[in-house]
């Protein structure tokens, strides 16, 4: 079950990814994508995903447990750079579309700078950069009850690139979720579980930072219409676009659609909306055309197959 649960997750991703890169950038309305189709923003062919998919991929592959389970951020910071530097995990052998506040935590990792302490901490610095490749976490630590130890591996690997409290929380709250539908729960009733969690005064989050997360926990994101859910890259609105595209469609092609055709920053909310869609429809569920067309799927397999646990046991 784990590791089928690990390439819907990759391969759901990768495909809303590739869905979103020619019309990234692109505002709501002036566009409309309906199947697979390429070049457009990045002048790429049909099937290519970004640095969404890349660095996603390079979590799974370098994720190992050390102490407690916990990570060995120095093997993951390495994937990051030998992405950066050398074009590892990439669909075509080519580095495109990297965030600022990424680019410049793997500019401090390649100087030396400890992984805990390389990620960006401004307010104004909470791009979706850690959300879009957090997801396999939720594989990752699967059947892990601690809330603190899940907590504090979820805030060292988001601070790689991203360690603002508000980046940390959204990674948290995808993850929880993410393995909710692991579980088998359905859609709705992990969504509502999720919220009765997290009013309950979450450990290590404080509430300032949970109440900027109202429309997801206090309100019900399912009710929220598609006019004022936006596609931005500022992380929050791009966890609300993800759940609520899930949330508010029936399938996997429907959800990642909705998701992109949000406009703005179309490969990463139809990245997140897709690794969602992805554990909880299956990989079959994922039209095969679209599969079919998906770069370098060979390599998304042979990553999926080998990603351990944090208890180096097969869940």
């Amino acid at each position: 079950m784990r590791k089928n649960s690990l390439l819907a997750l990759l391969t759901g991703l990768a495909v809303g990814d590739a869905l979103g890169v020619p019309v990234e950038f692109r505002r709501r309305g002036s566009f409309r994508v309906t199947d697979m189709q390429g070049y457009g923003t990045h002048n790429q062919p049909p099937g290519t995903w970004s640095d969404d998919t890349s660095l996603t991929l390079a979590l799974a592959d370098t994720i190992r447990p050390g102490k407690d389970g916990c990570p060995v951020l120095e093997d993951i910071a390495q994937g990051f750079v030998n992405w950066y530097c050398h074009a590892a995990y990439t669909a075509h052998g080519q580095v495109f579309d990297i965030g600022n506040a990424t680019a410049q935590a793997i500019q401090r990792l390649r100087e030396g700078i400890p992984p805990a302490q390389a990620g960006a901490r401004g307010e104004h610095e909470n791009g979706n950069g850690s959300l879009m490749r957090i997801a396999p976490l939720a594989i990752y630590l699967y059947g892990l009850e601690d809330h603190r130890l899940r907590f504090a591996i979820v805030r060292d690997v988001s601070s790689l690139t991203h360690a603002h409290p508000w980046s940390v929380t959204a990674c948290l709250i995808l993850v929880d979720y993410l393995d909710r539908l692991c579980q088998g729960q359905d859609k709705a009733q992990a969504y509502e579980e999720l919220r009765k969690e997290f009013a309950g005064n979450y450990p290590c989050v404080d509430q300032a930072t949970l109440a900027r997360f109202a429309r997801i926990l206090e309100r019900d994101i399912r009710k929220i219409p598609e006019r004022e859910i936006s596609g931005s890259g500022f992380v929050i609105h791009t966890l609300e676009a993800a759940l609520w595209a899930f949330l508010t469609r029936d399938s996997y092609s429907d959800a990642v659609l909705a998701a992109v055709n949000l406009g703005d920053d179309t490969d990463t909310t139809g990245a997140v909306t897709g690794a969602l869609a992805g554990i909880y429809y299956g990989c079959e569920a994922i039209p095969a055309s679209w599969r079919r067309q998906l770069a370098a799927s060979s390599m998304i397999e042979n990553i999926a197959r080998k990603m351990p646990s944090w208890n180096t046991q097969e869940q």
